[in-house]
């Protein structure tokens, strides 16, 4: 700290930019420092006058052209010398390009405005980068704890070949602006982990790395050993589910483990599991999760959004999803929030959505569970020409800020083209800090908007109703049965317009997304509450 130090600041030569250095003055304020403001376009002189008062350190800032910094700043230096000044304490701050020459120059204790450089609250509490000097948490509830208000970044990561994936994580790693690297495995990985004799080799590297050995795994997870230390997790396949989870946690200490109750089966094709298998061995690796005290993401609200299934599908599949896996004994839930699906969803409409899934999540978690929220854009919603889908993730961003999230689950700018490189994530990511930087100066409350919360609350009645109907026509639906869970999707009680043809849930309802995502009757257009659209599967 700086109790009774003296710093004096001043806008350089013909700068009139002074938020920079009034911004380090009011840090310098908070850490205790006694603060002068000489003011805007103060020449060399009146700096130098101002040294002869010995200030314990002076503070400059130039924000013009770079050759016009460099000739000040050797005027500074003669100046000084000729007034016996070489030991006075200087700072700067600018653009990067003066930056760079402020740096050059040597007359500065420390810069800032270099990407990666130091921030005025390092300096000040001792001159360490924070990525340097902290202990990095390793665990995701102590990590949210650690990083709050701020929520954690995650990012998926998996380039189709391993060396290239390695040292991709090592340079998002190095960068520091992502907690949570979210491993994605090719889909012969993912499918036949244990069973390579099943791996079809013109597809390695489909979808992702190419995983094929535990020290494979455990080299990706050394490379996240740097910069801020981020967490690891992968995908929990779609066979062999517990011991792919045993393997996980053994070599890149998976973070949480995402799978779903119904998916990964026959129902989307990404297993030839029939569903009652599926949900059977899906609920055992929960259940592997509870023992071990992994926290888990149950990702159905999702699954059930990409297939355009209405809102109040989506949020009665979260709070069943939930409740089985609180039931199974996990005390750390991630309720895996997905705005703008499907695609046309309002971002007041969003908001209502998650509020309400939260909401039933936590009526059936209890005070003993920590619930984690985490946000994501919708897949679907990134606009194929970068420029667009940068600001798509910015707007996604920051209607997922109104939420308060612990994670944010980053989608990349460049995903409708393809899969970000490690420079593109370290992007993508960058411009999410500066959306939520602004977004914790204060957001206003979207659930004071009457709409918002007469939709929350609509939602909220219309799940129940269904969880209800479900109950009492499926016995043993909410205790986890997976041959009455499977019935409910195939007798069309949950259900969804691209399920059509699948061959297990009838598919035969219709949706319409105007702001939000409603069922309604497929010949008039109408609206149809959970009870009338629960009659046409009667």
């Amino acid at each position: 700290m700086g109790e009774g130090l003296l710093v004096v600041g001043a806008a350089l030569g013909d700068c009139v930019h002074t938020a920079g250095v009034l911004n380090f003055l009011a840090v310098a304020r908070r850490a205790g420092w006694h603060t002068e403001f000489l003011g805007p376009a103060v020449r060399v002189d009146q700096v130098v006058q101002a040294a002869t008062r010995h200030p314990d350190l002076l503070a400059l800032s130039y924000r013009l052209t770079p050759e016009a910094a460099e000739r000040l700043f050797d005027q500074l230096r003669s100046r000084l010398a000729d007034a016996g000044l070489e030991a006075q304490r200087l700072v700067f701050g600018g653009t990067p390009v003066t930056a760079e020459i402020a740096t050059r120059s040597g007359l500065f204790e420390a810069v800032f405005g270099a990407p990666g450089g130091l921030t005025a609250e390092e300096y000040l509490a001792g001159g360490t980068p924070a990525t340097a000097q902290q202990t990095w948490a390793q665990t995701l509830a102590e990590r949210c704890h650690q990083k709050a208000p701020r929520p954690l970044i995650r990012h998926h990561f998996g380039l189709p070949d391993l060396e290239a994936t390695v040292a991709g994580i090592e340079r998002i790693a190095a960068a520091g602006v992502v907690d949570v690297v979210s491993l994605g495995p090719d889909q012969n990985f993912q499918e036949h982990a244990f069973h390579p004799e099943r791996m079809d080799p013109a597809q390695d590297g489909a979808g992702g790395v190419p995983v094929r050995s535990l020290d494979g795994l455990r080299r990706l997870y050394a490379a996240t050993r740097q910069g801020n230390y981020p967490l690891m997790r992968c995908y929990s396949g779609t066979n062999d589910q517990v011991a792919l989870a045993e393997v996980l946690h053994q070599t890149i200490r998976n973070a949480w483990c995402a799978v779903p109750v119904f998916w990964y089966s026959e129902l989307d094709g990404r297993s030839d599991r029939s569903l009652e298998a599926a949900i059977s061995e899906q609920g055992e690796l929960v259940a592997w999760c509870a023992v071990h005290s992994v926290p888990v993401e149950r990702n159905d609200q999702n699954q059930w959004g990409l297939r355009h299934a209405s809102d109040v599908v989506q949020v009665a599949t979260a709070a069943l999803a939930a409740g089985l896996t609180i039931a199974a004994g996990v005390t750390t839930y991630v309720l895996q929030m997905m705005l703008n699906n499907p695609p046309g969803t309002s971002p007041a409409m969003d908001v209502a959505k998650m509020s309400a899934m939260e909401a039933m999540v936590r009526g059936a978690a209890g005070e003993d569970v920590t619930v984690l929220r985490e946000l994501r854009a919708g897949l679907f919603s990134m606009p194929v020409d970068e420029d667009r889908a940068r600001g798509q993730l910015a707007s996604a961003t920051r209607t997922a800020m109104l939420l308060r999230p612990h994670i944010l689950h980053v989608v990349g700018h460049t995903e409708a083209h393809h899969a970000a490189g490690p420079d593109e994530l370290i992007s993508s990511c960058t411009l999410v800090h500066q959306v939520i930087d602004d977004a914790l100066l204060g957001l206003p409350d979207a659930l004071a908007d009457r709409r918002v919360a007469g939709r929350r609350v609509h939602l909220m009645d219309e799940a129940g109703y269904l969880l209800n109907a479900i109950e009492d026509r499926f016995p043993g639906t909410l205790a986890g049965d997976p041959d009455a869970l499977a019935a409910a999707v195939r007798s069309g009680y949950l259900d969804a317009p691209y399920l059509a043809g699948s061959g297990v849930a009838p598919g035969r309802t219709a949706t319409v997304v105007d702001g939000g995502c409603d069922a309604v009757d497929p010949d008039t257009g109408k609206t149809l509450t959970e009870k009338e659209r629960l009659a046409l599967f009667a």
